[in-house]
């Protein structure tokens, strides 16, 4: 190995990675998507505890009564499914507002085939 060719090893080492269109467009649409799924998990979680807290209270683990448990149950179950029709809607919005750049990047690494 040459020291041309030893310190031009070294420098790569050091220069910031290019990014090609294909990584451009993978980071695009995880933009495009973690939203949705961020609300979609805290959203479920959230229900699923209040739920759970529901549950308890039927059962009198904690106290409360069993009317107020199965009222606080049904308000978890609700949350719960309401999450993916909300989840649904947040996803096509975000889409729908980033489709034309993500279309356009698309066809530019394809050569136009979409």
């Amino acid at each position: 190995m040459t020291q041309q060719q030893y310190v031009e090893k070294i420098t790569n080492q050091y220069r910031a990675p290019e990014e090609n269109r294909l990584a451009q467009l993978r980071k695009l649409d995880a933009k495009v998507k973690r939203p949705a799924k961020i609300f979609a998990w805290i959203f479920g979680a959230a229900g699923a505890l209040i739920l759970g807290c529901g549950m308890c209270m039927a059962m009198e683990v904690i106290g409360g009564g069993i009317a107020l448990g199965v009222i606080i149950g049904m308000a978890g179950i609700a949350v719960v499914s309401a999450n993916y029709p909300i989840y649904s809607a947040m996803l096509s919005s975000r889409k729908s507002k980033y489709a034309d750049v993500i279309m356009s990047m698309g066809r530019e690494i394809t050569g136009g085939e979409n």
